[in-house]
């Protein structure tokens, strides 16, 4: 039985992180790096039970579990290895000189240093990868920050066992684990929390991020809130591939139960396309699971009966897994919601200006996906810039479903995907969100940070005059 933190312990777990954010900022970067891969070893030796509670409480299934816990061991050992390499400090060194123009410059050493502890909201639908020792976590202590998580309702049990080792690695006051409601709510307001990272839907980070806004001391709210992640097919690339698109479009809005925020929510497909009865015996043919929680298989329910009861839209196929159609000119409104679980829209574009003007209309995504026959196809050179402008990743003849773990991914998007385009919440540059730039000018050499000083004790890369 999960036990709701006391305003009282809350407050102790965030002076002790504030307390702990020094020393922990100080340590040397390949003792922050041994720290994260000793979470993620503990995490594999510990990988059974923690795995069979996580299927308990999200009946997710083995397979998917155990490829989940691997990720968030490698996005770990990921993150340990930027550290090593230190290039995330993104270290600047401009030496005076009395012969610059239009002045003389002093000496100027310019680096990242962190922001100070953070909070972060585990999500519902990866209990695993992006909860208590995910990407949000695994960045900002990769950072140098102290963590205080905000354990999601639906797993409690496997948070609180993920959350033992993390506990028992850290230096004393670096990590915590918190529960309730009420908790999370004071947790982003607690003057101790320099930054928030948050993985879940647009209602729930609209109201943190409401209660962000009213701090005294605003700090950055780094949410993940959803996307329709349109998938484009032209006329050239539907004749060429048909069958092939059919089964991997259905493959991929309904993985997991279409409960990813990758799914690809919206098809775009040429009036006349023929492919209802295709695409209605492939979604009946697919296997969906329960939805996690009682909240979401609510939601996808006044999701659907929304779809439903839009102006133009047909049924293919339903309830679970559902698609629906609609022309492109009858997209608006609630039909622009995302719907979280098994559940699609088919677009029907009659022209290519059409289709471009309802994708310059689309709110902002993770991802973006074009079906094209390749640089020969004549829509692929308007299309894939439009893309570009409205999603943080754009995906050519493949679907947007799994997100590599590497160090050029994308995980992020114009609103509402997150609350900022300029960041991602998966990759290396992750932890860029935490971390701050502070420049040191005249400041003799002893007194400079090891990663600014002349020689360069830490062998990072650094960029000089």
């Amino acid at each position: 039985m999960a036990h709701d933190t006391t305003p009282a312990e809350l407050d102790r777990v965030c002076t002790a992180a504030a307390s702990a954010a020094a020393g922990f900022a100080a340590l040397p970067l390949a003792e922050r790096a041994d720290l994260l891969r000793t979470i993620a070893t503990k995490l594999r030796e510990n990988g059974v039970a923690i795995i069979a509670a996580a299927d308990e409480e999200s009946h997710l299934g083995l397979p998917r579990l155990t490829g989940e816990l691997e990720r968030t061991c490698v996005q770990l050992e990921l993150f340990a290895a930027a550290v090593e390499a230190g290039a995330f400090l993104e270290v600047i060194i401009d030496h005076a000189d009395p012969a610059a123009r239009p002045a003389p410059r002093p000496d100027l050493r310019r680096m990242l240093v962190p922001l100070g502890p953070v909070a972060v909201f585990a999500a519902s639908n990866f209990p695993l990868a992006f909860s208590v020792a995910g990407g949000d976590t695994a960045s900002a202590l990769a950072a140098g920050c102290p963590v205080v998580v905000k354990a999601h309702p639906g797993h409690p049990r496997t948070s609180e066992l993920v959350a033992a080792i993390l506990t028992d690695v850290l230096p004393d006051g670096v990590f915590a684990l918190v529960e309730g409601f009420e908790a999370g709510q004071a947790l982003v307001g607690h003057p101790a929390i320099t930054a928030v990272g948050f993985t879940g839907s647009l209602g729930g980070g609209r109201a943190l991020l409401d209660l962000v806004n009213a701090r005294e001391t605003p700090i950055p709210f780094y949410g993940e809130l959803g996307a329709l992640n349109p998938a484009v097919v032209t006329p050239a690339a539907l004749a060429e591939r048909r069958d092939d698109i059919v089964g991997g479009f259905v493959a991929s809005y309904t993985m997991g139960s279409g409960q990813f925020c990758t799914k690809p929510g919206l098809l775009f497909l040429p009036e006349g396309h023929g492919l209802d009865e295709a695409l209605g015996a492939a979604a009946a043919a697919a296997s969906t699971g329960r939805l996690l929680t009682e909240n979401i298989e609510k939601g996808y329910e006044q999701g659907l009966a929304r779809f439903a009861a839009a102006p133009g839209v047909r049924a293919i196929a339903g309830p679970a897994p559902a698609l629906f159609a609609v022309a492109a000119g009858d997209l608006r409104g609630e039909l622009l919601d995302e719907c979280f679980g098994p559940a699609a829209l088919v677009v029907e574009y009659p022209s290519e200006e059409v289709l471009l003007a309802t994708l310059r209309a689309l709110p902002g995504s993770l991802t973006a996906t074009a079906h094209v026959t390749g640089a020969d196809d004549e829509l692929a050179p308007a299309l894939l810039p439009l893309l570009a402008e409205v999603a943080g990743r754009v995906i050519v003849n493949g679907w947007p479903t799994g997100v590599a773990v590497t160090a050029a991914m994308q995980h992020g998007g114009p609103w509402p995907a997150a609350t900022t385009s300029m960041y991602t919440s998966v990759g290396e540059t992750a932890l860029r969100r935490f971390l701050r730039p502070v420049a040191f000018q005249n400041v003799p050499d002893a007194l400079l940070p090891l990663p600014l000083q002349e020689a360069n004790p830490l062998g990072i890369p650094r960029r000089v005059s």
